[in-house]
């Protein structure tokens, strides 16, 4: 069995590079790459599948997990896909009970515990792929906001402190959305989330009631609303209501 983990050295691990070293060389037939820019964990997959890997883990959050997973998504047919999460939120791996814990989580690599789970496709220049969750409208001024500077001091609370950060330029989206086989509606919003899992933004319960392989995606949509209503709004979402 031949592995390959695709490991994000700028993680927001705890443990040392040495640390994380001594556990990856438990994995049979390792190979580590090291991504070093954006878009490198998608070139790193697609090779190590090229290059006849059984086995390919992303070592990293979850951009690291959507990078890598784009570079495997053509043809998962010879190829398991892990993950070691080790990044600020953690998001997908909190849906699948893969554990922070990094010994932990290399247990279930070896065990071969594995999960069959939907992948998510959207068109665009470039089809891409997801397996949590991608959002439009005012999620992506917050991960604007977000700084590896942010991410270190707050770790999963720093979602938060982007949003804060994010709040005075708020704006209005104004787009059309067919569901199923259904006429186009027409919207007004803020913010958009198509969900395959259950969490975002370090463990905010956007789609509760998501399961990762019943073939349907959740839709939450945030519409403009009063202050006074989003000001309900908000804590309901982060509650899971």
């Amino acid at each position: 069995m031949k592995t390959c983990v695709i490991l994000n050295p700028n993680a927001g691990t705890a443990l040392a590079q040495e640390q994380l070293a001594e556990q990856f060389q438990r994995l049979p037939g390792l190979t580590i790459a090291q991504t070093k820019q954006p878009g490198d964990g998608k070139r790193l997959a697609a090779q190590a599948v090229r290059d006849g890997y059984d086995l390919v883990v992303a070592a990293g959050g979850d951009g690291s997990i959507n990078e890598v997973l784009n570079g495997l998504a053509e043809d998962f047919s010879g190829t398991t896909f892990g993950i070691l999460p080790l990044g600020t939120a953690n998001d997908f791996a909190r849906t699948i009970n893969v554990p922070a814990d990094v010994p932990a989580a290399v247990d279930i690599l070896l065990a071969g515990q594995t999960q069959q789970v939907d992948v998510i496709r959207y068109s665009g220049d470039e089809p891409r792929y997801f397996i949590n969750v991608s959002a439009g409208g005012f999620s992506g001024l917050v991960n604007e906001a977000l700084t590896d500077e942010m991410k270190q001091t707050w770790g999963p609370l720093s979602y938060l402190r982007g949003a804060a950060a994010a709040l005075p330029n708020l704006t209005d989206y104004r787009t059309y959305i067919a569901f199923d086989d259904g006429p186009e509606e027409k919207l007004h919003l803020y913010n958009i989330v198509v969900a395959n899992a259950r969490h975002v933004a370090g463990g905010i319960p956007i789609a509760p009631e998501a399961q990762l392989n019943d073939g349907l995606a959740d839709i939450v949509i945030v519409p403009v609303a009063s202050l006074l209503e989003l000001a309900v709004l908000g804590p309901q979402i982060l509650l899971g209501g």
